[in-house]
């Protein structure tokens, strides 16, 4: 195990953001997220989702009512989730936040249909499809199609991309990126890094101690590190085999127009960038293996 816990586990996630002590944390967080848009004041978990008790039940929701220096308030849903058809999902986790705020016994009075904005922000630790997002930071929000202003401050949706953010500790300027790069890389560092530059690192760096767990907390996290390494494996497994597929059938047309070199090629480097992934992931020689379908020396010449 590393020095620091791994932060998209379902309970490394809930130690960081989901809790009444780490609460700091969480405020940090937004406001370096939303900087020059509003300024988070104080936060109030609802806990809607607890930790899923089975391997089936895989991510959490960190749900929770934020008010800002301005009297503004709004809902932050934090999604981390490992399941096919992400963004669908988080659509769905978003609606249900709005309709569990309608008063549908006085449909009939205007303010019943009267709610909060919901701000629904979702780490993708896995490297997204194309059809999904194309860059690290994806802001969505109601925008008019020709104009382009923004109609309603009701739905709003931010996607992290954890794999397509590549800046190193010294190329990370804002104190936003520097969230990013810790979340990114935590399970792998040795020290925190820029406690110095920012204090509520070393608050970060406490929580996320692994030394300093108790015996409770530590299997606990345990087997949330297990439920992610084999959602992972089964996701990349998934996947490979759904691509196999794809160009077995892509194959036989590809033989006709002389193209199966090529073919065979695009599989290997497909396969490569899966395994890329995982062990990015922390993932074990034998599983990035079993994952991406490449022979175990080959995988170790990727380290």
């Amino acid at each position: 195990m590393g020095k620091y816990i791994n932060p998209f586990t379902d309970w490394g996630f809930k130690r960081l953001f989901g809790q009444e002590f780490s609460k700091p944390l969480l405020i940090s967080f937004l406001n370096d997220l939303l900087v020059d848009e509003l300024h988070v004041k104080d936060l109030t978990f609802r806990d809607k989702e607890l930790l899923p008790p089975t391997k089936d039940q895989r991510g959490i929701i960190c749900d929770v009512y934020c008010e800002t220096d301005t009297g503004d308030r709004f809902i932050v849903e934090m999604q981390n989730r490992w399941q096919p058809n992400f963004l669908d999902r988080s659509i769905c986790y978003a609606c249900r936040s709005i309709l569990d705020q309608v008063d549908k016994g006085r449909a009939e009075r205007e303010d019943a249909y009267k709610f909060l904005p919901v701000y629904t922000i979702c780490f993708m630790n896995y490297m997204p499809h194309t059809d999904e997002v194309s860059k690290f930071r994806t802001d969505i929000v109601l925008a008019d199609k020709d104009t382009k202003a923004q109609v309603s401050n009701k739905l709003r949706f931010i996607y992290l991309a954890l794999p397509l953010f590549e800046k190193k500790a010294e190329e990370c300027v804002t104190d936003f990126e520097k969230w990013i790069y810790v979340l990114k890389h935590m399970e792998a560092l040795s020290r925190m890094p820029f406690t110095a530059q920012k204090e509520i690192f070393k608050q970060l760096e406490d929580y996320a101690d692994s030394h300093r767990l108790t015996k409770k907390e530590w299997e606990a996290y345990e087997n949330s590190l297990w439920v992610v390494r084999d959602n992972m494996a089964c996701m990349a497994a998934a996947e490979r085999e759904a691509r196999e597929k794809g160009h077995a059938e892509g194959h036989a047309e590809g033989m006709k127009q002389g193209r199966a070199e090529g073919m065979k090629q695009g599989r290997a480097e497909e396969k490569k960038a899966i395994a890329r992934n995982l062990l990015a992931m922390g993932l074990t020689i034998e599983q990035v293996a079993q994952g991406s379908g490449l022979p175990i020396e080959e995988v170790k010449g990727l380290q």
